[in-house]
C-alpha cells in the first residue's frame, strides 16, 4: 500500500456498468521525501478507483495491482489501483534529521 495525492478526476464518455457507484481519480504516489515536503512530487499519475469520495488535494492510501481488485470479489472490476482510505493526517517516524535537536547539557 502507498500514499498518494489526488490531483484530479477522470471522466469517461462511456463507462462499463460495473463502474457505477464510484469515481476514477488521478493520483500521484508520494515518496517519503515528497510527503515531508522536501521535494515536489515527480512520479507518474495513476488512475484510482475511489468509492469514498476523495477530493482534489486529499491524501489517500492506495493498493495496486491484483490487490486492488480484491474488494470486489467475487465480481472483479478492471482496476489497477484502489483507494482504500482517505487520510486525515500522516505522521512520519522517525522525524527528519533536520528536526532533531540535541538535549541541553545539564
Amino acid at each position: 500500500m502507498r500514499i498518494a495525492r489526488v490531483i484530479g478526476t477522470l471522466t469517461l464518455g462511456q463507462a462499463h456498468p460495473s463502474y457505477q457507484g464510484a469515481r476514477l481519480r488521478l493520483a500521484i504516489p508520494l515518496s517519503q521525501r515528497e510527503l515531508r515536503g522536501q521535494q515536489e512530487p515527480g512520479g507518474e499519475c495513476l488512475v484510482v478507483w475511489d468509492p469514498w469520495g476523495a477530493g482534489e488535494g486529499d491524501l489517500i492510501a492506495i493498493s495496486e495491482g491484483p490487490a486492488a481488485a480484491q474488494p470486489f470479489r467475487p465480481q472483479l472490476k478492471p482496476v489497477e489501483a484502489y483507494n482504500a482510505a482517505i487520510l486525515d493526517r500522516v505522521q512520519l517516524h522517525p522525524p527528519d534529521e533536520s528536526q532533531l535537536t540535541s538535549a541541553p547539557d545539564p
